[in-house]
C-alpha cells in the first residue's frame, strides 16, 4: 500500500530509502522472504494510469527532488535528465538497455593497470543476471553477442527491426564490425500477464501498457502483494546511528514537512549514484564525524559519467524512424582489450532509436545550430529520412570528480549536492573517437549526407564503489558500508568501473545477489 506518516513506527526489519530498480527489487526480494519491509520515496506515488504518451508528460518524471549544484566553471551533465522522482525511480522512464557487464570490466586494473578492479569476477554475477531476466522479461539474441559474458540466453525473441535498423546495419557490415539487435527489458510478446510492445517510441515518457519492465509493473508490485509497505511523499532527511557502531534507521519527512523516524534492523540506500553519497555525508554524528561511511574520506569520491556521442544520416530512401523504441534497434559494444586501435576504454552503439520531431535524441536535436527556415526544411526531409545511432563512451574514476555537500540547504535542511565534474583527456578522445567512427559507418551505409557529433553525459555512476579494501572502497562485495554492518547501498554508485554498459540490468543483478546474502545470513547484519 501506499500510506502517509502516522505517529512513532514500529521497528521493521529493513527500511529501504528509494523505490527505483535496485530498491523495488530489494523490497520484493525481503517480503517475499516475510521480512517487514518500509519503502521510503521522496517523489510521487505514480501508477500505471497515470502515464502518458507525451513529451510534456515525460519531464515530469525526471528529478523533481531538491536542486543538485554543479560545481562553478566546470562541464557537467544532465543529472535531472538521468534521475527519476517517484515511485518507479529513473527506470520509470528508462529506455531498458540491458546488456551485461564485458568480463574485461571485472579485472580492468589487473590486466590494463587503468581504473580499477570488481571485486569478483564475472562468473559471479551470471546467475543473477538470468534470475532477473527470467523475473522481468528480457528480449535478445545472446549467440550474436560476441562480447557477452556467459550466461542464459535471453527469454525473449530480439526486438522488430525496420528500415532504420536495416540501412544502419549494412554501414556496420562494410567496416567490418559485429552488430546484434539490441538486448531490451521489452517484451516481443506476451509475458506474465503484460502486453507486448508497440514500437511507438514513447519509452522516455513511461510505458503505460507495461510492455517495458519498469517497477510499476515488477518488483514494485511484487513487493506491495507481499505486504512491503511503500510510502511515497516520504523524503529521508538522514540515517540514525544506533550507539553501538550500526545504523538505527532513518529521520523522513512527510508532504507536510513533518518529521519521523522510521526504526529498522537493516538500512538499505537505493537511491542515485548522486543522493546516495549526499545521503551518507549528510548524516554525519558523534559515531560518524565526516558521514555515514566516510571514515576513509571515500564517500562520493570517483564519480564516473560516460561521454555520449550521436552520429546521423540523411537516405534517399524513407527510414521508418518514427517506429521502434528509444533504445534503438541494434547495439554494438567495443570492449577494453579487444585489440582495436582507439583510446582506452569500452564504449555501446545503441543503432537505430525511434525518434520524435523535438525531444532528447529528437529530430531537431541533431541539428542544434539550425533555426528559422533551414530548421523548418531539416525537420521535413529528416522526418522521413533520417537514421541516427548514438554512442557510450566510457569513463574511469578519478577520485577529483566527486560527489560533496554544498552550503546552500533544501527545505529540511539538508546540504545541497553538490557535483564537482569533469571529463578527462582521455575520456573526450574516446568520445570524439566514437563520433568520428559514428560518421564512417553512416557514411558507408549509403548516407547521403552524414555528421558524427559529441553530446554531453549520461548513466553516473561510482562514488560508492565496492571493494574488499576499505582503504580504497566504501562497501564490501555486497555493497554493506564497511563497518556499519547492517547499512547497505544498492545501484550504479558500487560500479567500480562501467566499461561504457548501460547500468540497469548490472545494479539489479547486484541488488539481487546482496538481498539474497543479507536473507541468508540476516544475523549477522542485523
Amino acid at each position: 500500500m501506499v500510506s502517509g506518516a502516522s505517529g512513532p513506527a514500529e521497528e521493521v526489519d529493513a527500511v529501504i530509502v528509494g523505490a527505483g530498480a535496485a530498491g523495488s527489487l530489494f523490497a520484493a526480494r525481503l517480503a517475499r522472504a516475510g521480512r517487514r519491509v518500509v519503502v521510503l520515496e521522496a517523489g510521487p506515488a505514480w501508477e500505471l494510469s497515470d502515464l502518458s504518451s507525451s513529451q510534456i508528460w515525460a519531464r515530469r518524471l525526471k528529478w523533481g527532488g531538491p536542486p543538485v549544484v554543479h560545481a562553478a566553471g566546470q562541464p557537467s551533465f544532465p543529472h535531472n535528465l538521468n534521475t527519476g522522482w517517484g515511485l518507479g525511480g529513473a527506470a520509470l522512464h528508462h529506455y531498458a538497455t540491458w546488456p551485461r557487464l564485458p568480463e574485461a570490466a571485472h579485472r580492468m586494473r589487473s590486466r590494463f593497470g587503468k581504473g580499477a578492479d570488481w571485486p569478483f569476477e564475472a562468473d559471479e554475477l551470471a546467475p543473477w543476471y538470468d534470475r532477473v531476466q527470467a523475473d522481468v522479461g528480457v528480449a535478445g539474441d545472446a549467440a550474436a553477442e560476441p562480447w557477452r559474458p556467459p550466461g542464459a540466453a535471453y527469454p525473449l525473441k530480439p526486438l522488430r527491426e525496420f528500415a532504420q535498423g536495416q540501412q544502419l546495419r549494412r554501414g556496420f557490415e562494410a567496416v567490418g564490425l559485429a552488430l546484434a539487435p539490441l538486448p531490451a527489458a521489452i517484451l516481443t510478446e506476451p509475458f506474465r500477464g503484460r502486453a507486448p510492445c508497440q514500437y511507438d517510441g514513447w519509452c522516455d515518457a513511461g510505458c503505460p501498457i507495461g510492455a517495458l519492465a519498469n517497477p510499476l509493473v515488477t518488483h514494485l508490485a511484487e513487493a506491495r502483494a507481499a505486504g512491503a509497505d511503500i510510502r511515497a511523499r516520504a523524503t529521508v532527511l538522514r540515517i540514525l546511528p544506533d550507539g553501538r557502531g550500526r545504523a538505527g534507521g532513518v529521520v523522513w519527512a512527510d508532504a507536510a514537512g513533518k518529521t519521523h523516524v522510521q526504526r529498522a534492523a537493516v538500512v538499505v540506500l537505493a537511491t542515485s549514484a548522486v543522493q546516495t553519497p549526499r545521503l551518507l555525508l549528510a548524516s554525519a554524528a558523534p559515531e560518524w564525524p565526516e558521514g555515514a561511511g566516510n571514515g576513509r574520506g571515500l564517500v562520493g569520491r570517483g564519480l564516473m559519467v560516460e561521454a555520449v556521442a550521436q552520429a546521423a544520416g540523411l537516405f534517399d530512401t524513407p527510414m521508418d524512424n518514427h517506429l521502434g523504441v528509444s533504445a534503438g534497434q541494434l547495439m554494438h559494444r567495443a570492449v577494453p582489450g579487444d585489440g582495436r586501435d582507439r583510446p582506452f576504454g569500452g564504449y555501446q552503439w545503441q543503432v537505430g532509436p525511434s525518434l520524435k520531431p523535438s525531444d532528447i535524441f529528437g529530430i531537431a536535436a541533431t541539428r542544434p545550430l539550425l533555426f528559422g527556415q533551414a530548421l523548418h526544411d531539416f525537420v521535413r526531409d529528416a522526418s522521413r529520412h533520417l537514421a541516427t545511432m548514438v554512442g557510450m563512451a566510457e569513463q574511469l574514476p578519478d577520485p577529483a570528480n566527486r560527489i560533496e555537500l554544498d552550503t546552500r540547504r533544501d527545505r529540511f535542511g539538508v546540504p545541497l549536492a553538490r557535483i564537482v565534474h569533469t571529463h578527462d583527456a582521455d575520456t573526450l578522445a574516446l568520445q570524439r573517437h566514437v563520433a568520428a567512427e559514428g560518421e564512417r559507418i553512416v557514411t558507408a551505409a549509403g548516407a547521403r549526407q552524414a555528421w558524427g557529433t559529441v553530446l554531453g553525459g549520461g548513466h553516473p555512476a561510482g562514488g560508492t564503489p565496492m571493494g574488499r579494501d576499505p582503504g580504497t572502497s566504501v562497501t564490501d562485495p555486497f555493497g554493506r558500508v564497511h563497518g556499519i554492518r547492517n547499512l547497505f547501498v544498492t545501484g550504479s554508485g558500487l560500479f567500480p568501473v562501467t566499461a561504457g554498459t548501460s547500468p540497469t540490468f548490472t545494479l539489479m543483478a547486484l541488488a539481487d545477489r546482496a538481498a539474497a546474502e543479507l536473507l541468508a545470513n540476516w544475523a549477522d547484519h542485523s
